[in-house]
């Protein structure tokens, strides 16, 4: 049986998974409980919490281990977790990621980027960052983000045993996809061994501040005046770049006869326009850009344009910004 490495007050080990929809967040926090629970002699508890069950839309998973003889009665959502993992980037805009993370804690980030810029982002002042590029694991493995975040999860949690879970990997898609058994387990060795570590130690003495939950901005004591809702939503306010899933699509106006295909296919209406004259004098539509705020990354419009003036790419952090046309609103 496997021995926890730190427990809190009601004997739990708990890890948090910041996702979104589509990335396979909810899987892996069963695979991960199942591994503790039925390989490793642990109990272990897992739910997920989340929205509208759609792809791109913020997802929480929860899982909780303790040793055999403690019972969990405690199904609420973690909030002081003792390793975060976190699946997509974007997800920093309007989630906070760290919430509750200990001065002892772990968050694991998906990225390319380098520990100082994730902590910046982060505002994390002290604890562990480990970073992987999951994402460019998964698409070279032709899999998913979830399974190299599960392999850098379990190089953090060195109470768990890799070989477990390659047992799990195997009994989850042996019988419907057989064809994945080998890809994810290439995925989850690869996010165990390219998973990289940083501690930014608090000097000593530092007081550890009290964990304080987020308060709504919607109640009528949290409102703004005048009943304003601040939040993302559908108005012209609104950021769908949470949604995307790491894959954007890149225009290149020397090769776009601009045919509106994109437009007609889109749903978030990401491509702006504007009136020139065309060769004969006449006035017409000519395509500028996407406003990469109302992008969700679905890619429908590379599938319609008809002279691969749209490709994709895998989005790197800024790209979308220093590329957007905006949306001009009269």
């Amino acid at each position: 049986m496997s021995t926890l490495p730190k427990q809190n007050a009601l004997g739990f080990f708990e890890i948090r998974l910041e996702s979104i929809g589509g990335l396979g967040a909810n899987l892996a926090g069963k695979m991960l409980a199942e591994t503790g629970a039925i390989e490793l002699g642990l109990n272990a508890a897992n739910f997920s919490s989340y929205g509208s069950e759609k792809k791109g839309t913020p997802v929480k998973t929860f899982v909780r281990f303790c040793d055999p003889e403690v019972e969990i009665r405690d199904h609420s959502p973690i909030e002081e977790p003792h390793v975060v993992a976190v699946f997509h980037e974007a997800l920093y805009k309007t989630v906070n990621v760290v919430s509750g993370l200990p001065l002892d804690g772990v968050v694991l980030i998906n990225t390319t980027r380098d520990f100082d810029e994730v902590r910046a982002d982060l505002k994390l002042e002290y604890g562990t960052i480990a970073l992987v590029d999951a994402m460019g694991i998964a698409v070279e493995e032709k899999t998913k983000v979830n399974t190299s975040m599960l392999g850098a999860l379990f190089r953090i949690c060195d109470f768990l045993d890799p070989e477990a879970m390659r047992a799990v990997i195997r009994r989850t898609f042996e019988k419907k996809y057989p064809h994945l058994v080998e890809p994810n387990l290439r995925t989850f060795d690869r996010g165990y061994n390219e998973v990289k570590f940083k501690t930014y130690e608090a000097p000593e003495g530092t007081a550890v501040k009290p964990f304080k939950r987020a308060q709504s901005m919607l109640g009528y004591r949290t409102q703004l005046p005048g009943g304003l809702i601040a939040a993302q939503a559908n108005s012209i306010l609104k950021d769908l770049s949470g949604s995307r899933a790491g894959m954007i699509p890149v225009y290149d106006a020397d090769t776009c006869i601009s045919c509106a295909a994109c437009d007609n296919v889109c749903p978030d209406y990401c491509f702006v326009w504007e009136p020139a004259e065309d060769k004969r004098g006449r006035v017409q539509q000519f395509l500028r850009g996407i406003d990469y705020q109302y992008c969700k990354g679905c890619l429908k419009c590379i599938d319609a344009c008809p002279t691969d003036a749209l490709k994709s790419t895998r989005e790197e952090v800024g790209y979308a910004e220093q590329h957007r046309v905006a949306q001009v609103f009269i």
